[in-house]
């Protein structure tokens, strides 16, 4: 599907920016200026100030269609309250525990990878049913605004999540698995990049009909009708921008895939947008 395009207000007048740009970069800049304003996207990522992710030993095209697990459940229970969603990735060569048989699901252990919009990414190397409480109490704080002079961490670390749940909607699994392997392609072609991007595969996020979901995080930015021939520009967008979530009040990153951001009301979502691009 081609991508379409809404009018974009030009932030400047910017002859010699934009000669200086990369040319992939420049590419990108030129398509940008063009958006068309019946783009879906904006305003469609669930309010959260929290997301967190439990990293299994198996790929989400073994996933069943509704994926749950005792530790899942019991961690979205702790943070109903904050703002806080909880789902499952996986990567290859990436941190996970042996898959527990059926019937033991509630001894299972997970690598946790957590991101907050106030203060980037935490991890925990084990989850267990037994330790849901403590985890528990850490997100809550890790939710927290940060005080005066404080500062969220930095980090040369970017994290991308694409769903890939080929059992709760092909087009997840079919979009999805072609966009995880164009990055996976072209992470190969950049070696540079390629220890910089972690790259993963996780469960529903919501919103099939915007396959390929692509979350980008610390950043907090989600992307969507992503298709496999977007990811080097996609890519390039991601690498330019500082590895740390994204202020509340800063353009929207990829605005013709831009459906929303870590932090921000579905409300606030659409102003930021409107107000940036329109």
């Amino acid at each position: 599907m081609a991508v379409r395009h809404r009018t974009w207000r030009h932030m400047g007048n910017s002859t010699s920016v934009m000669a200086s740009l990369p040319s992939r970069l420049l590419r990108v800049a030129q398509k940008y200026k063009t958006l068309d304003t019946t783009n879906p996207l904006p305003g469609t990522v669930p309010p959260h100030k929290c997301y967190v992710f439990l990293h299994t030993p198996n790929p989400p095209a073994t996933y069943p269609a509704k994926y749950s697990t005792p530790v899942q459940r019991a961690l979205l229970g702790e943070l109903v309250h904050t703002g806080g969603s909880v789902n499952f990735c996986w990567s290859e060569n990436g941190p996970s525990h042996p898959l527990r048989p059926e019937g033991e699901e509630a001894m299972q252990e997970y690598y946790l990878t957590a991101f907050s919009s106030a203060r980037g990414k935490i991890e925990v190397p084990v989850v267990s049913m037994a330790n849901v409480p403590e985890v528990g109490n850490m997100l809550r704080e890790h939710t927290q605004p940060l005080s005066s002079g404080e500062a969220a961490a930095v980090s040369e670390d970017i994290h991308v999540y694409v769903c890939t749940h080929m059992a709760r909607d092909c087009r997840c699994g079919n979009t999805g698995s072609a966009v995880i392997q164009a990055f996976r392609e072209e992470l190969g072609r950049r070696r540079d990049a390629s220890t910089r991007v972690k790259l993963a595969e996780s469960a529903h996020v919501g919103g099939h009909k915007y396959a390929a979901n692509v979350l980008v995080y610390p950043h907090g930015e989600w992307l969507g009708l992503v298709k496999h021939q977007d990811v080097p520009d996609i890519l390039d967008t991601i690498l330019a921008t500082p590895a740390r979530p994204v202020h509340p009040n800063e353009k929207p990153m990829c605005p013709s895939y831009w459906r929303g951001r870590m932090g921000l009301s579905k409300e606030a979502q659409l102003e930021l947008f409107t107000r940036h691009y329109h």
